[in-house]
């Protein structure tokens, strides 16, 4: 069954998505030389397609499209992300990636996504409401936009640095963010809609930081995770660049390490 939410006042949405972005904008620091790095990923010459996935455990319709999510799964062209949103968990199972920070993301991007309304199971592709999904062959999607911005995503023991470094023709103003993301995670539902299946699922993201940048001038953006992954999970993290908060992406770039 679809689940409908429908969204907070705008007033409470913009405040929290600015206090959000806020604090992501004191990590900002300039770019400045720093030992190797444990591993590395660098943007390429033209935008992945991002698809950000609104789901549940709870609800009984988003299984095919966790599925769908999952045949993205290693891509260079492509960044899946799978949003787990909270409203469902008073109707029977509570999801454990739920949280609610997903579900006022879900709710602000209608500003920009076309959508009406807050359902799921959503895709969004490249920001904007993709209702015929299960209509799109995952092979068919890809990066098409040559960039504008280059990113380099970096890990070590320390945590994360971002790099983000604008070129001709990008925004004066640049939002994105950086997520913390797992694969191959399994869950045996013992109550609500999915009661006595077991979920396969990929694309998890467990931690989410906002960030902005103002200038052409390229800059370094440091965070720090503070959850570890489940036993059997992959773990990857990803840094996407919009030309606004909830905005159309203009670059992102994925970073797995090996250990």
């Amino acid at each position: 069954m679809t689940r409908l939410a429908f969204p907070p006042p705008p007033r409470r949405a913009i405040a929290a998505a600015a206090l959000a972005l806020s604090a992501a904008a004191a990590a900002l620091v300039p770019v400045a030389a720093s030992a190797a790095p444990a591993c590395s990923a660098r943007s390429g010459a033209t935008v992945p397609a991002v698809v950000e996935l609104y789901t549940s455990e709870g609800c009984s319709s988003c299984p095919p499209a966790e599925s769908w999510l999952s045949a993205l799964k290693g891509r260079d062209d492509v960044v899946a992300l799978a949003f787990h949103v909270d409203y469902w968990d008073g109707l029977g199972w509570k999801d454990r990636f739920a949280q609610p920070q997903f579900t006022q993301r879900q709710n602000a991007t209608q500003r920009t996504s076309g959508a009406r309304f807050a359902y799921t199971p959503q895709i969004l592709l490249d920001s904007r409401d993709q209702r015929d999904w299960s209509a799109l062959v995952p092979g068919t999607l890809h990066g098409r936009t040559a960039a504008t911005v280059a990113l380099r995503l970096d890990h070590d023991a320390t945590g994360l640095a971002l790099t983000v470094s604008p070129g001709a023709g990008a925004p004066a103003k640049l939002s994105g963010y950086v997520a913390v993301v797992d694969d191959g995670l399994q869950t045996k539902v013992g109550a609500g809609e999915n009661r006595g299946a077991t979920l396969r699922e990929d694309g998890i993201v467990r931690e989410l930081m906002p960030w902005n940048v103002v200038g052409a001038q390229p800059a370094t953006l440091r965070f720090s995770s503070s959850s570890a992954p489940e036993p059997g999970a992959t773990r990857h993290w990803v840094a996407v660049a919009t030309d606004g908060p909830f905005g159309k992406p203009v670059q992102a770039v994925a970073l797995a390490c090996t250990r």
